[in-house]
């Protein structure tokens, strides 16, 4: 039998009896549920089927902005366009084009509440296949009623719709991000094992809007997180397993129930589960086993019965790495003649503050394994690499990369440049060459490859960067499991628009210059 242990209870608002917290959903503030019909005893609580509450939808109040936006976003130009290219019925055919726009946006779930921490990075590629799905209906619509339109005024016609719905999912994105610090408070389930790695991960993490603040373990077996346990589940089905995690849930004020699955929670007892949050009013997710894989590379599909994940393939080929190929050029070759002033005077400042070259030119291994020599400015004594040997015993890295805080070898000038990380600019060099990319993961020293297990070659598989997730997530600060972990994400789920927003991270992360010696 499971059981709910109710703690004394330090959080301020209204509670209920013994102390526990009332739900935080709308749907479960029913007042007509007696607190004594849901808690039996100060330690136990027994489920009521015919008593329990019922949860209620509540719309997304942002549904009629964003229709409306749509609508007008796509036909106000749309008319303009038209009827500056002198095409027939034009304020018809852009009302149509908008009620189209506005159906096919809402066919495609545009209009629903998203969760949060859902995949947000997506809403241009979405955006995208809703405007060419737009063309196809169009195109149709054209050739069956045998309207006279031009097909390219018509279809310029439509791309300011398209603009305004990447702008108007942009600035979702900006609000969401912003309205992250308020979170969600979640309550775990699942078998020890399950319930350790995924306490960590969320607490341990400031990325994503989730919170674990109890756990519900399924068995015996005790979890090592330290995360409050309010109850426990039996090890097999059992008729108190929803009011044990749903008093659970109430006793620590927790809005999201996630459920690590197991053997001991198979898919008959998860679904009952389900059936009981809902119904309670609490919202359930499920931990998959994928990791490292981006919510926009998963699509779920049902098939006789079954749940499954599609998880497309990393991008390697196609219009974005051509995309991202013209992108690093082009931004490399601007930037060298923009920052022409700079690098003289930094060419001077290092010149005359130590004897020695100016630039430091370096072997690393890019894309595919394959050597390249990179370039920097010079931030040691001339024979640095002769004294590494001499200070192996001081490396505070645990991994085959070598790093410490406060490396004697530095010069003054080069603690200035390492800090602002200008030092690393004259690698522009290397991305208009092809060698690097301006977002990657780091380049790695060929003795530190010689070390490289199969996991940690796979950071190979696309070009290093000049800047990159461990670039903006501390630089020297992470572990080395902690750096190879970034830039294996990145290696499977990078995208162009992954890359633009990296570099506007990077300008903060240089601007603070944590992590940089």
């Amino acid at each position: 039998m499971g059981h709910v242990e109710i703690p004394e209870s330090d959080i301020s608002g209204p509670v209920g009896l013994a102390g526990a917290p009332r739900p935080r959903t709308a749907g479960s503030r029913n007042r007509t549920v007696a607190p004594q019909q849901v808690w039996r005893a100060p330690t136990t609580v027994e489920r009521d089927h015919a008593e329990r509450p019922r949860a209620r939808k509540s719309p997304d109040p942002r549904v009629p902005f964003l229709v409306l936006t749509d609508l007008l976003g796509l036909g106000v130009p749309a008319w303009l366009v038209l009827r500056a290219g002198d095409q027939p019925g034009p304020l018809a055919a852009a009302a149509s084009a908008a009620l189209v726009w506005g159906g096919v946006r809402a066919a495609r779930g545009r209009y629903a509440r998203r969760l949060p921490g859902e995949a947000a990075g997506a809403a241009a590629h979405a955006s995208w296949g809703d405007w060419l799905a737009l063309v196809g209906v169009l195109a149709v619509l054209l050739a069956v009623t045998g309207g006279g339109l031009d097909p390219a005024t018509a279809v310029a016609a439509l791309v300011p719709g398209l603009a305004v719905a990447v702008l108007v999912g942009a600035a979702g994105r900006l609000r969401r991000t912003a309205g992250r610090r308020g979170g969600r408070r979640v309550l775990v389930v699942g078998e020890a094992a399950g319930l350790d790695r995924a306490v960590n991960l969320l607490n341990s993490g400031q990325d994503h809007p989730y919170t674990a603040v109890a756990v519900i373990p399924v068995g015996p077996a005790v979890p090592a997180c330290g995360t409050p346990v309010p109850g426990r589940l039996a090890p097999e089905p059992a008729d108190d397993d929803v009011s044990t995690v749903l008093g659970g849930a109430f006793a620590h004020d927790a809005d999201l129930v996630l459920v690590a699955p197991g053997r001991q929670l198979d898919d008959d007892r998860l679904r009952r589960l389900a059936w009981g949050l809902h119904d309670g009013g609490l919202a359930l997710c499920v931990l998959s086993e994928l990791s490292g894989v981006a919510a926009a590379r998963v699509r779920p599909a049902s098939a006789a019965g079954l749940t499954l994940l599609h998880v497309a393939p990393p991008l390697r080929h196609g219009p974005q790495a051509a995309l991202k190929a013209f992108v690093d050029r082009a931004g490399a070759a601007l930037g060298l003649l923009v920052l022409a002033p700079l690098f003289f005077g930094v060419a001077l400042a290092v010149r005359l503050s130590s004897p020695g070259p100016v630039f430091h030119r370096q072997t690393r291994h890019g894309l595919h394994n394959r050597p390249f020599t990179m370039w920097k400015f010079r931030t040691m004594v001339a024979d640095a690499e002769s004294l590494r040997e001499q200070l192996s015993a001081a490396n505070e890295s645990e991994g085959p990369m070598f790093k410490m805080r406060r490396d004697p070898r530095v010069t003054r000038i080069g603690h200035a440049l390492r800090r602002t990380s200008v030092d690393e600019l004259p690698q522009l060099l290397n991305v208009l060459r092809g060698d690097m990319s301006l977002v990657g993961p780091r380049p790695p020293l060929p003795e530190e490859v010689s070390r490289y297990d199969e996991r940690e070659l796979r950071r190979l598989a696309v070009r290093p960067g000049l800047t990159g997730l461990w670039q903006v997530s501390g630089r020297s600060d992470l572990s080395w499991q902690e750096t190879v972990s970034l830039d294996l994400w990145y290696v499977d789920n990078w995208s162009v628009a992954t890359d633009m927003g990296l570099l506007a991270r990077t300008v903060r992360a240089v601007t603070d210059g944590r992590g940089a010696y």
